[in-house]
This record gives structure tokens, sequence and C-alpha cells, in this order.
């Protein structure tokens, strides 16, 4: 069913999926690999989706963690409410620049992991750094974030202000909040991915 919904909003909205099929589990492996996830007590995703990496968070995260997942996206927002129930996880309709306000009002005050499915390249560059700059205060000093994007991601983008051309680099836009970002290319994942793994 998760397929059916994804690839239908695919082809109605593909400016925003990217992608014409879910995250596929190597990709969704290299995203949490990186993360201790045994150790963290609140835990992150934006963009979930239809839950492939949620629900693999879910199954690598201690009993009393807790996920907080934002989904702007009403159709998948719907579909994943219909389908996780654990007590652990809180799914917030709204955007990731609200992280703050909903951390304060779950009473919590830090975090430890970040799982990123956003599509950096397609934002406006205040809305990026909208969404880094209230996370990063949030931010243990042990924590790590991984964000992919799609190779087909990596497109020209104008600069209307100065009539050029621009290559967006998701590497140098982490490395301004990020002492350290490696990063992989997972090619078993339609289309292949290249995992960013950011820690402070």
């Amino acid at each position: 069913m998760s397929l059916k919904t994804f690839a239908s909003e695919a082809l109605s909205n593909l400016n925003t999926t990217a992608a014409i099929l879910p995250s596929s589990r190597f990709l969704a492996r290299a995203m949490l690999r990186p993360l201790r996830l045994r150790q963290a007590k609140v835990v992150v995703e934006f963009g979930p989706g239809t839950g492939v990496m949620t629900e693999a968070l879910l199954q690598e995260m201690a009993p009393d963690a807790r996920l907080l997942a934002f989904e702007i996206n009403p159709r998948f927002y719907n579909y994943l409410r219909a389908q996780i129930n654990d007590p652990r996880f809180l799914l917030v309709n709204d955007c990731a620049e609200t992280l703050g306000q909903t951390l304060r009002k779950q009473g919590l005050h830090r975090v430890d992991a970040v799982v990123s499915s956003l599509g950096l390249t397609i934002m406006p560059e205040s809305v990026r750094m909208g969404i880094f700059d209230t996370l990063m205060p949030f931010l243990s000093d042990a924590a790590a974030l991984t964000q992919f994007q799609y190779l087909h991601g990596l497109v020209l983008h104008s600069q209307v202000d100065i009539g050029k051309l621009q290559r967006y680099s998701t590497a140098r836009f982490l490395r301004g909040y990020f002492g350290s970002v490696t990063q992989q290319t997972v090619w078993r994942n339609i289309p292949p991915a290249v995992v960013f793994t950011c820690r402070q």
C-alpha cells in the first residue's frame, strides 16, 4: 500500500517527492547506520514520506526514546497517522521550521539524532537556512544528522540577481553548520542517492 500511495503522490507532485519510488532498504540502512540510535533519547525525522525510514528508526530506537516526525504533505501525513501506532512516535503536520515550538511543547530540550529526507535542492535558501538555524541550538554535542540527495538533484540554479548559473552544493551548505560532513553514494536505490553524515 505504501508503494501505491507514494507512486500516486509522485506522479501528481513530482517536484516535492523528486522520486517515483519510496527509499530502498539500502538507502535507509545508509541513513541510519551513522546514528547512535540505541543511546538516543530524542530523534527527529524531516520528511518521512510513507515511513520507510520511520519504521526502521522505531525498530532501532530504545523503548523510552521519542521520535518526532515532520511531514507537510497531507497525503503522506494521513497515511502515516493510519499506519504507525507507537507511543514513542509523534507525527507533526507542519514544516521543519516549527521544530523548536514542538520540542518546547513536549518538554524536550535536546535532539540526539536527525534523519532528513528534505529536498534541499528545491528549497529557497531562506527556507534551508531557517530549518537549520532552528535545529542547531537543540543538537546535543554527540548528535549526528544524515541527509540524502538524489544524484539527479545536482542541477544548475539560476542566480537572477547576478545573471549567472551556479551549481547548488548540499555538502557546502551543510559544512556551513557542521564541523564534519562525509558522504557516500547509494547506488541500490531508484534513483541513486548521496548520503551526507554530519557531526558537530
